[in-house]
């Protein structure tokens, strides 16, 4: 895969993340993870971001019979909305980028 063809690849991984969260990321993952490095990477950082984003929906939803659950859930989506596009555009530059505070599950 040609540089400017992985740089585009990870840039729509990235912003795939703000509108259908893991899914994009985990199916550039598994289509894309052999096709070069600069990809790989970055399907694999959004892979843990957006997966560490599920798990804090998930206690956010459990934790909102408490009030707290509700800001859990709040500053879940404006991480998602920020990080996602700090991310797509480190990509379309061509420049690697590592989510803050994400877990990493895959490498």
């Amino acid at each position: 895969m040609s540089p400017a063809d992985e740089k585009l690849w990870a840039t729509l991984i990235n912003v795939g993340g703000l509108f259908f969260n893991f899914l994009p990321a985990l199916i550039g993952y598994l289509v894309l993870k052999d096709r070069g490095p600069f990809v790989r990477a970055h399907t694999a950082t959004a892979l843990n971001f957006q997966l560490t984003l599920l798990i804090a929906y998930v206690v956010g939803g459990i934790l909102s019979i408490v009030i707290i659950g509700f800001f859990i859930i709040f500053a879940a989506y404006i991480l998602n909305i920020v990080l996602c596009i700090v991310a797509a555009v480190k990509a379309n530059r061509g420049e690697w980028y590592q989510y803050p505070m994400a877990i990493r599950f895959v490498s």
